[in-house]
């Protein structure tokens, strides 16, 4: 996995083979208009870290926090598995575990907790961007564009992912009992291309 050590300012830069996961919370424009910045805090806490645990669980390295986001990369012939496990534990984290816990502790609040992930594949170009002293780490490729903007969509399914991605994983995350999990769209947005999205959560570990 490249690192802020190992890619010099510059002109350099190392090219690979990756799978980008982002984990979005949803509707954060809302929490932080209606209530309080202590419970807005909370939750931004609560599902950044389980999104963090269930990431590093799978095998992914978290390469940004990005206010209610994270981004990960996978490396190596299960990534696509990797994320999208990620992804099917991370809803059933939230909605069993993060979601009853909060129900149970802010009895007068009706605030539940929703959240998307995009993942794509692709070839990334890592360089480092910024000045000396101040600079972070750029992933440049579809994979880093696609799974961000995946992660923007309608929460009425908590995982989107690309052709690519689906094409490319273990048939244990397409399928459980015989049901399949995800259902094809068109990206509408993006000159109709197929993806697929799943509601589904479990527990694969």
């Amino acid at each position: 996995m490249p690192s802020d050590s190992s890619i010099q300012m510059g002109n350099d830069a190392v090219k690979i083979e990756a799978t980008v996961l982002y984990a979005d919370l949803a509707d954060s424009t809302i929490l932080v208009d209606r209530y309080k910045p202590q419970f807005a805090a909370k939750i931004y806490k609560m599902f950044l870290h389980a999104a963090a645990k269930i990431i590093v669980a799978n095998g992914g390295t978290i390469t940004a926090y990005d206010g209610d986001r994270v981004m990960a990369v996978y490396l190596g012939g299960s990534k696509n598995t990797q994320a999208v496990t990620t992804a099917l534990e991370l809803k059933w984290v939230v909605g069993n575990i993060i979601q009853p816990a909060l129900a149970e502790k802010y009895i007068q609040t009706d605030f539940r907790l929703k959240h998307v992930v995009g993942i794509d594949t692709s070839e990334l170009f890592v360089a480092k961007t910024g000045i000396r002293g101040s600079n972070d780490l750029v992933w440049v490729g579809r994979a880093a564009n696609h799974a961000a903007k995946l992660a923007a969509m309608p929460d009425s399914h908590q995982t989107y992912i690309s052709e690519t991605v689906f094409k490319n994983m273990r048939a244990d995350v397409k399928v459980s009992d015989g049901r399949p999990m995800w259902e094809s769209l068109a990206w509408i947005e993006f000159d109709g291309r197929k993806i697929f999205r799943s509601d589904w959560g479990c527990v694969l570990g």
